[in-house]
């Protein structure tokens, strides 16, 4: 129920939902309007909304999100990681029986992203892998690190629902294990919150970020509106604003800084 409720919420908070929601209720004081200022407080709203979405849907404005929301870089491999253990979080879309594998769980597209980071680092260090997630993303990422890339996983955690889950249930299991520093593999802009919130759960952390940011070239197809630049914009304002509400929390005492 919890998990529905922050999934309701985030649909609405965020574009394109909050966005049409506004444009609804611009279009029913149009279709109400009693006088010129409703009339106009109709346009305002409607029209207010149609050029936030274009807005939010430019590729220049999405690729300006997402820097702002990725502080951390991306891991260098030059030198030995200091880290015990590789920790892939789950994310996007997992298919817990996909007809092309066999019936057998799936990774989504995002989710693969970071499991093609995850299995090259563990063959480059040869550090041994915890996946955390949802029952059905950890078993589609251990399911798939074996069969995909011939990476074993040595700790699977099912219980998580968010990113702070994620921390809190991973590092007991690390810890028994005699582990306290860990490469962190995430999306870029997830990464900075993340790993902030294994920290505050007593876990040493070395960013490794997937889709890192990089320099697009500007072209006039930047500033017109695509499906896949809304997305972008929505996951750049969704780590934002959680970063902001861990960070408030964390003033109002109503979460902990580190391990007890």
């Amino acid at each position: 129920m919890l998990v529905d409720l922050k999934i309701l919420l985030r649909n609405l908070v965020l574009p394109p939902g909050a966005l049409l929601l506004v444009a609804f209720m611009g279009a029913w004081l149009l279709a109400r309007a009693v006088s010129p200022r409703t009339r106009r407080a109709g346009w305002t709203l409607l029209l207010g909304a149609l050029a936030g979405l274009w807005v939010l849907a430019m590729p220049y404005v999405a690729s300006s999100l997402s820097r702002a929301a990725q502080r951390t870089p991306m891991l260098v491999l030059a030198l030995p990681p200091r880290a015990q253990a590789i920790v892939i979080l789950g994310g996007g879309s997992a298919r817990e029986s996909a007809a092309e594998y066999g019936m057998q769980p799936a990774a989504g597209r995002d989710l693969l992203e970071r499991l093609t980071y995850g299995a090259y680092l563990a063959r480059r260090t040869s550090l041994p892998v915890l996946v955390t997630g949802t029952a059905i993303e950890a078993d589609a990422m251990r399911v798939s690190l074996a069969r995909d890339f011939g990476v074993q996983v040595r700790w699977v955690e099912t219980r998580s629902r968010d990113t702070f889950e994620n921390a809190q249930f991973s590092a007991p299991i690390l810890r028994e294990a005699g582990i306290h520093r860990i490469l962190l593999v995430t999306s870029a802009v997830h990464e900075w919150r993340a790993a902030a919130e294994f920290t505050a759960a007593g876990i040493d952390v070395e960013p490794a970020p997937v889709r890192v940011w990089s320099q697009p070239r500007y072209t006039v197809a930047s500033f017109l509106p695509s499906a896949g630049a809304l997305m972008e914009s929505t996951e750049a304002l969704y780590e934002l604003i959680g970063d902001t509400v861990r960070r408030t929390l964390l003033v109002l005492h109503l979460r902990r800084h580190g391990a007890g």
